[in-house]
């Protein structure tokens, strides 16, 4: 499979309101709207990212199994340049993060939910060697 410039890497997020969701992600996150079918289905963009999100009456919601139907541990992961600023502008913004802040070796993370639950992961890389 060979990816060409114009193809996005999509994730599906099931989502119980897709205008809220679009809010969420394109006034807060830096997404743009792609795509809008109603308050079924609309996709987002953020650089080679697509968002699919799904409402209930979408196919990709429907066809999803029952015991599968929750948000899970994954989530997508977005690079941000100052993570103690983006939590000061959503905090200011009045949304509320699910973790504090978390450091490790490669840098640090918060996570925040989409409102339908979905995690999203902000993340700031360790600064490397001076170079």
């Amino acid at each position: 499979m060979t990816a060409t410039p114009e193809e996005f890497a999509s994730v599906r997020y099931i989502v119980d309101d897709v205008p809220a969701a679009v809010e969420f992600y394109t006034t807060h996150l830096g997404f743009t709207l792609r795509h809008s079918a109603g308050p079924a289905f609309a996709d987002v963009v953020r650089g080679p990212l697509r968002v699919l999100l799904s409402g209930p009456a979408s196919s990709g919601a429907r066809a999803t199994p029952v015991d599968a139907n929750t948000a899970g541990r994954n989530r997508i992961h977005l690079v941000v340049a100052d993570l103690r600023a983006e939590i000061d502008r959503l905090t200011a913004a009045g949304l509320t993060f699910r973790t504090d802040i978390v450091a490790g070796p490669g840098g640090q993370q918060v996570l925040i939910d989409d409102p339908a639950g979905n995690l999203v992961e902000l993340f700031q890389p360790a600064a490397g060697p001076a170079g």
